[in-house]
């Protein structure tokens, strides 16, 4: 835990169309961590669009970031057109270097390891997206949060929650997060159990596998080919 006195500086990527909730999910916790500064961050001011078309304004600018005590990464079908883009890869080389934390949901992952960042790292992902993370040097672990040192990863979506509270105690200790996640009355009760590839009945995965078979496709060619760019044995993956 890092002393209450101690100022944090917390700052979220934003982009074209990531999935809002791997970002407004951890918001509603990590604005609320005490006594720190929460600021999301994109390579323009200018509005963008989640994966459903939500318009989200950034704060600033990826070059007006100080140096941030958390960074949090999130995902979203977005995630693919950053994964050779040099000032955001070099923003998150940058800003992880310094960090005391670093917080990736969803495919935010994939970014991550597009910059060099999860080899020989504990990790996961989306599940769509959860066999790619070996190919970025990475141990893909089948668990919705993943603690790895001072690196937290959420699972897809949702999952960004239950990391964002897991990172909340590990800054600021368990009350601290117990009262945020009760400010938020988190007490999850789907109706139905079908949350992850275990659990949802045959034809509704496979229903869901071929929607995202297309960019699923598109992601493992680029994570093989970006670990060709790394020097990371692809076919270990």
């Amino acid at each position: 835990m890092i002393p209450p006195e101690t100022h944090l500086q917390i700052g979220s990527l934003l982009f074209d169309g990531l999935d809002q909730i791997d970002l407004t999910g951890p918001f509603e916790v990590l604005s609320r961590i005490p006594n720190t500064t929460y600021r999301v961050y994109a390579k323009t001011t200018d509005p963008v669009r989640d994966v459903k078309c939500l318009k989200l304004t950034p704060d600033a600018t990826l070059a007006e970031a100080p140096q941030l005590d958390v960074l949090h990464v999130p995902g979203g079908f977005g995630q693919e057109a950053l994964m050779d883009d040099e000032e955001v890869l070099g923003w998150l080389q940058q800003q992880a270097a310094g960090a005391g934390s670093v917080f990736s949901v969803c495919t935010g992952a994939l970014l991550l390891g597009a910059a060099g960042l999860l080899r020989g790292r504990r990790a996961t992902t989306h599940w769509a997206s959860f066999h790619l993370l070996p190919l970025f040097g990475a141990t893909a672990v089948n668990e919705r949060v993943v603690v790895d040192g001072r690196w937290v990863f959420a699972a897809g979506v949702t999952a960004g929650i239950d990391g964002a509270l897991r990172l909340a105690a590990e800054l600021r200790g368990d009350d601290a997060a117990r009262a945020i996640q009760l400010y938020m009355q988190y007490a999850p009760e789907p109706p139905f159990d079908s949350g992850t590839p275990e659990r949802a009945p045959g034809a509704i995965l496979d229903q869901a596998r071929r929607a995202v078979a297309d960019i699923t496709a598109r992601r493992e060619a680029t994570a093989r080919r970006v670990a060709g760019r790394l020097g990371i044995d692809a076919a270990k993956g």
